[in-house]
């Protein structure tokens, strides 16, 4: 049996047909809105609510709107009870509109994306002091902060927590803010950015980054001099992003390495196998002029012993001083033992080796026959071998160039200039742990 159709289902049809009529006509004309269905389930058809009061209704709730955004809560609460008061549905209005201006843009074909540039050059014209103009060239943030700062309204300051409360930093011009920035590190002004808008524009000036790129990026951190200029152009003189993403040693620490291995122990039982963790560290503590001061320490030493002793005037077992220099991400070590004294006959090369000797403060160094001869009554004990080593820089998993991999280990004899590869079994990639009496 078929069941034919009753007259409350035609008439729900009619209904739903009037709907979709009125929202038919919504899409074409959207200057003008249809009513709803009200909650009676009744439908007016052609009704359309009074366009200029719905009008002033929207323009003051989209203002609004822009109050709130901007942290004025206060006056977007009086404009959202006017709004409210000249349409009790300005906001279903609103809501619509919207998602009608959405539609509309998703049929019309996109607009040219603008680049990074092109932004960075849009946004100087807002920002005071945080994008300048050096060498012609236009000083721009990082991709990322580029878009952060592009949604920043015209006027940025420094607003209270209480509204009731002054704020002094209003009267200190930014000239001023900016040279005080300078004398703090970099942890610190990244924290002092992490404020409010306002503070990030400050932190974001030329004058800051410029001093840390040039006092940072000079040999050995670079091959030559010269490459700086080149380093600057690839980097469109953004000094920010290359202190941030051009690989640099960091002298405000140390590396260190924590290494383990297994040991079969001693035992009286023969039914009980012993087995002991040998746990020992390695050390490399980078320097500005070159040198560098690698210590091989055992278990009965943990780093905060080790640390505020790892300087210059250091004489231990264990301890090499050497040369380093970074080539892209590869560092290279050139180390000899701290404890014993160079030959008396060296060729050229092996110069920069002497002069980070007397920087220091070997006092075992020949700098002439008469010292040598003195030195060789003292200790005739000579270094036989020099231990090149090369390390892989990285930035990993939290922080800037970090972290350190062994590549390769040789040593080298000095006078047959045989090379021989270090067996490296248990060695562990170092890690940076800064220190606060390191950092300049």
């Amino acid at each position: 049996m078929i069941k034919t159709t009753s007259e409350p289902d035609t008439v729900e049809l009619a209904r739903f047909r009037e709907l979709w009529k009125a929202e038919v006509r919504k899409r074409k004309s959207p200057s003008d809105f249809t009513a709803e269905a009200i909650p009676s389930g009744k439908v007016h058809e052609n009704t359309t609510v009074p366009s200029n009061n719905l009008r002033s209704a929207l323009q003051v709730y989209s203002e609004a709107i822009q109050r709130e955004q901007n942290g004025d809560l206060d006056d977007a609460l009086q404009l959202y009870r006017q709004a409210f008061r000249m349409d009790s549905h300005v906001d279903r209005a609103y809501a619509r509109e919207e998602k009608l201006a959405i539609a509309l843009a998703s049929q019309s074909p996109p607009p040219k994306r603008e680049s990074a540039v092109d932004q960075a050059d849009a946004q100087s014209k807002n920002v005071s002091s945080s994008v300048i103009i050096s060498k012609g060239k236009q000083v721009i943030a990082a991709s990322i902060l580029v878009q952060i700062i592009s949604a920043f309204p015209p006027d940025v300051r420094f607003e209270p927590e209480e509204e009731q409360q002054p704020m002094w930093l209003r009267i200190l011009p930014d000239e001023l803010l900016v040279f005080v920035l300078r004398q703090l590190d970099i942890t610190s002004i990244e924290r002092f950015a992490l404020i409010c808008r306002k503070a990030r524009l400050l932190s974001l000036d030329a004058t800051l980054w410029r001093e840390l790129v040039v006092t940072t990026y000079k040999p050995p951190q670079i091959t030559q001099t010269d490459d700086l200029v080149n380093l600057l152009d690839r980097y469109t003189f953004n000094y920010r992003r290359i202190f941030i993403e051009h690989p640099r040693i960091r002298l405000d620490g140390v590396y260190i390495a924590i290494c383990h291995y297994v040991r079969p122990g001693l035992s009286e039982n023969h039914w009980v196998n012993i087995s002991q963790l040998v746990t020992y560290h390695r050390y490399l503590r980078f320097f500005s002029d070159g040198a560098v001061l690698s210590l091989l320490t055992n278990e009965e030493m943990n780093p905060q012993q080790v640390i505020p002793l790892l300087k210059p005037t250091l004489r231990m077992k264990g301890l090499y001083v050497g040369t380093w220099e970074l080539l892209d991400n590869a560092v290279h070590l050139n180390l000899v033992d701290a404890n014993e004294r160079l030959p008396d006959s060296l060729s050229p090369s092996f110069s920069p080796l002497i002069s980070v000797f007397e920087r220091l403060g070997v006092s075992d160094v020949p700098h002439s026959h008469k010292q040598a001869t003195l030195h060789n009554a003292v200790n005739s004990q000579r270094t036989r071998y020099m231990f090149n080593m090369r390390l892989d820089l990285r930035s990993r998993p939290l922080g800037r160039w970090n972290r350190l991999d062994i590549e390769s280990y040789n040593s080298i004899h000095l006078e047959s200039g045989d090379m021989t590869p270090v067996a490296l079994k248990h060695e562990r990639p170092f890690w940076f742990s800064k220190v606060r009496s390191y950092a300049s």
